[in-house]
């Protein structure tokens, strides 16, 4: 889940996107736009094409290099894009806003609009045979994934969205859009790096520490940072730590998959490109908390059929 933020680019005007609620039976999971959600003037739906992309890298771009005082390289700073060889091979969920409210489930939104939120995201057969998974270069995913073959792993990545809109409804669309790819891809494990700002562990060692004792990972979902990046967690005593106020230190995005039943993997990195300091995110499908299924779906439901 890296870079993770929750500023953008004025989408382009395109044909209308295939909605969940139109010609279901005919709509393939891997459908360029299909839409996932909606909510007021915003909808969530996956890239088009390359100008889709575009405008993630240029929002993504904005947030890091410009909000967050990321350090761009000469071919990034000409291009004011956030751009790596991942994009080519992983989908991209965006959230536009529209300028169209309503609450007509059948209603066909165009993509004239702004791209306010993104998310990437790499299913395990696609990282599998190509260029494997992003997150390995910080934490030994690939030891979790061998040790469970029967399990479909999601990485999530380079999430942001503009300033204006980092509220509550727009994180929630953003969930509500990666709920419905797990499902329609049946996934079991959601994973990948979350941030938070600052590169100096010990100005973190609260909401570190917090994540430590709180949140750990069980033996059988432990991932440990690489070893030569590896910075521990473990900064403070349990009985040292004010909860309340460990969790208000947390960015909004790794406060709302705690509260879905995220685990946190052994350690933290540095990065001093991105100004940030990542943790890894666990999220089993089955340790999702089920009184969240009456608002977004029951993981066996095909989003498509609703």
């Amino acid at each position: 889940m890296r870079k993770d933020c929750l500023d953008g680019m004025t989408a382009r005007a395109l044909k209308p996107p295939p909605s969940v609620s139109e010609g279901m039976t005919r709509i393939s999971p891997t459908s360029p736009g299909l839409v996932l959600g909606r909510k007021g003037t915003l909808l969530v739906r996956l890239a088009r094409d390359s100008d889709d992309i575009a405008a993630a890298q240029s929002l993504r771009y904005r947030v890091f290099y410009e909000e967050l005082s990321a350090r761009p390289d000469r071919e990034t700073a000409l291009a004011r894009r956030d751009s790596d060889a991942f994009d080519e091979i992983c989908d991209h969920l965006l959230v536009v806003e529209t300028g169209e409210p309503s609450d007509d489930p059948e209603a066909v939104h165009s993509y004239d609009g702004e791209v306010v939120g993104t998310y990437r995201l790499l299913r395990q057969e696609v990282a599998e045979r190509t260029s494997g998974f992003y997150t390995q270069d910080e934490f030994d995913i690939a030891a979790l994934i061998d040790r469970k073959p029967e399990i479909r792993f999601l990485e999530l990545g380079r999430s942001c969205v503009l300033k204006r809109y980092r509220t509550k409804p727009v994180v929630e669309l953003l969930w509500q859009g990666i709920w419905n790819y797990v499902r329609l891809h049946k996934l079991d494990v959601m994973l990948g790096c979350a941030s938070m700002i600052g590169t100096d562990p010990d100005s973190l060692a609260l909401p570190l520490s917090f994540l430590h004792h709180r949140f750990r990972a069980p033996e059988e979902w432990r991932v440990r940072a690489q070893p030569d990046q590896y910075v521990e967690l473990n900064r403070l005593p349990s009985d040292e730590i004010d909860d309340r106020e460990a969790m208000r230190a947390l960015p909004p995005l790794i406060k709302g998959y705690l509260r879905l039943g995220a685990y946190i993997g052994d350690g933290a990195v540095v990065d001093e490109q991105f100004n940030t300091t990542d943790v890894l995110i666990i999220l089993p499908v089955s340790s999702i908390n089920a009184r969240y299924f009456s608002h977004f779906g029951a993981p066996d439901d095909n989003p498509l059929d609703q």
